[in-house]
């Protein structure tokens, strides 16, 4: 796992390039903090930094060249079946100078260009430079684990694993994005492929980019089609996960030092574990019950299929004092509160091992969500006419009060494309207009959305929303937080669910082998039931909860929420008296507003960061200005 930035043409009055390079290729060290590499010649500037997994010795260091040395590749991932691949290449002449995965790329793109990249399994964000024609090439992998981010500044392009790299090129002048707020208020992530930062963008899951006489193009080269097969059985279904899955596990662990697993009380992680036996596994939770702490689920799991458990509980300053250092890793605001806990949980992991295998994509890919069960629920009350569920939902809607079942009677009366645009919703179009300011934007977020329904028009609503969740949430909050938190700590992080050959197998479930009246993620759990005990097998799901809705009702938490909603970054953008309603009335417990506080209370955490300053070393929260 790796690092990579760099920028094309010269840097005119602005400093020496290699220098430009070097700062650009430091403030990412901790992608890979063994070693680093760097090109440059009057064209371009490339670098590199190395987190050393693969062919560890030095003969593994970037930038790799192909055999005459007019491509140059600098590359953040893992190729899982590159000894295949390498075989191949090899019949057909190339000479390879090193065992490491990397090198299959180059010659790879030499022999097959673009359809390099539908022949690889694995993840990865890499860039290939043409000295000959002068072209840039980068590339992202099919699900958009690994990031690659870029910016046009005075006609050249500056790319970069994190947006920090492209910060310190000295031509980019950093100007805040009002818009992407706008779409973070609905969200709780910056939706790619916009940043918060004007002018920088997010390449986006399974596409490439040229870049070449100053233009940008990029184009997809693969999506995550759902295709039912309504004849398959649960038999065959079980069969085929089963199968899949243990040979994506087996290709995500190949590496030459020790792999570990995060694992929780989900099925998920307690899957991939059970190929564990013998070696670690790492989990975190807080003190406040057993709602938020996994910890004694994952110890008795780990007795019984045999592996080391290592496990940590967060404490309250622990987690708030790290608040700023983790969103300084994020590049972006992120409102999920579980990246916190999964920043203690990969610097727990790092003091054992240099990998870790994880369990997400499994939601996505075989239909986990809680949520997903909505189509179904609503089934029968859709069956009354459109006026009559319109009406019933106005009235709901006008009753200035909570009642059981308001929420039923708005969302049963509209369509799937309406009332839901992602796994997480934050603030509601009325909401968001009393709450920001007159000049920032306030924009319906089914606009974002609309597009990937109408590309599965003809499927069920549950796969409808499952496309969604792979298009936007999984790439926006779901692998953000995993390669940057795991990053922060040089530590690399494997999904073997968001594997292409596990997809393949996932897209042909019929949807009753997803999502039934029984659970979620029917006929996953009974792939997963053949290896795990039936009370982890069919847990429903929980996600990772963190007890922010408890700690905003203390005094200590309350008035540092307080403070930064006061402050005059705040008011910039938001209205502060709406603001210290939600927590107030959250304090005094009349409502739970703690994931709408956090929301808004990240952002200022962040923008004060990046944007006043601010400091983001661990420690006591300091005063927002």
């Amino acid at each position: 796992m790796c690092g990579i930035c760099g920028f094309t043409g010269e840097i005119i009055d602005r400093g020496d390039k290699q220098e430009v390079l070097r700062r650009m290729t430091e403030i990412i060290t901790h992608r890979g903090p063994d070693s680093s590499g760097f090109y440059t010649d009057e064209d371009v500037a490339m670098g590199f930094r190395r987190l050393s997994i693969i062919d560890i010795s030095e003969t593994g260091d970037q930038p790799i060249y192909n055999e005459d040395k007019s491509l140059v590749l600098t590359f953040n991932g893992e190729i899982y079946n590159y000894r295949e691949l390498r075989e191949i290449l090899l019949q057909k002449g190339h000479v390879f100078t090193t065992q490491t995965d990397s090198e299959v790329l180059i010659h790879g793109f030499e022999e097959w260009g673009e359809d390099l990249l539908n022949k690889l399994r694995g993840m990865f964000g890499f860039a290939i430079w043409n000295k000959k024609d002068k072209s840039l090439f980068i590339a992202r992998d099919y699900f958009g684990i690994k990031p690659v981010h870029y910016a046009v500044v005075n006609g050249n392009l500056v790319y970069g694993s994190e947006i920090k790299s492209i910060l310190e090129y000295p031509g980019f002048e950093r100007k805040f994005n009002r818009n992407a707020l706008d779409r973070y208020i609905s969200f709780e992530y910056s939706v790619p492929p916009e940043t918060f930062f004007e002018g920088v963008y997010a390449l986006m899951p399974a596409h490439y980019l040229w870049f070449k006489n100053g233009k940008v193009e990029t184009h997809r080269y693969w999506e995550p089609k759902f295709e039912p097969d309504e004849s398959m059985t649960e038999e065959e279904a079980v069969d085929e996960i089963a199968k899949v899955f243990e040979e994506s596990v087996s290709a995500h662990k190949i590496s030459d030092v020790e792999v570990g697993c995060f694992l929780s009380s989900g099925v998920d992680s307690s899957y991939v574990s059970t190929y564990f036996s013998g070696q670690k596994t790492f989990t975190v939770g807080f003190d406040n019950g057993e709602r938020y702490n996994e910890i004694e689920w994952a110890k008795n799991l780990s007795e019984k299929i045999g592996v080391e458990h290592h496990y940590k509980v967060i404490t309250p300053e622990e987690y708030w004092g790290n608040i700023r250092k983790v969103q300084y890793h994020m590049d972006q605001p992120l409102a999920d509160a579980s990246c916190i806990a999964l920043y203690f949980v990969s610097k727990m992991a790092r003091d054992y091992v240099k990998v870790v295998l994880s369990g997400e994509g499994a939601d996505e890919l075989f239909g986990g969500y809680n949520i997903y069960h909505e189509p179904d629920d609503l089934a029968s009350y859709q069956k009354l006419p459109l006026f009559l569920r319109k009406a019933l939902a106005g009235v709901a809607k006008a009753l200035p009060f909570r009642f059981r079942g308001k929420n039923f009677l708005i969302r049963g009366s509209q369509p799937i494309e309406e009332n839901f645009y992602g796994n997480c919703s934050m603030f509601t179009m009325e909401e968001k207009k009393k709450l920001l300011k007159k000049d920032i934007p306030c924009t319906r977020p089914q606009e974002l959305t609309m597009p990937y329904y109408n590309r599965v028009k003809d499927l069920d609503d549950v796969t409808k929303m499952q496309y969604v969740d792979i298009n936007v949430w999984l790439v926006g909050d779901i692998l953000l937080k995993a390669d940057r938190m795991s990053m922060a700590n040089s530590l690399e992080l494997r999904v073997p669910f968001l594997d292409k050959e596990v997809f393949k197998v996932a897209s042909r479930l019929p949807k009753r082998l997803r999502v039934n009246s029984e659970n979620t993620k029917y006929a996953m759990r009974k792939a997963a039931l053949r290896r795990l005990p039936p009370e982890t097998a069919k847990k429903k799901k929980l996600g990772f909860p963190v007890p922010t809705r408890v700690w905003l009702r203390e005094d200590k938490y309350y008035n540092i929420v307080k403070d930064a909603f006061l402050s005059e970054a705040s008011r910039q953008f938001f209205n502060t008296d709406a603001l210290m309603k939600l927590l107030d009335e959250h304090k005094a417990g009349k409502c739970d507003n703690n994931r709408k506080i956090w929301t808004i209370f990240v952002f200022l955490v962040w923008y004060d960061i990046y944007f006043n300053g601010g400091s983001h070393e661990p420690g006591v929260m300091p005063e927002l200005h």
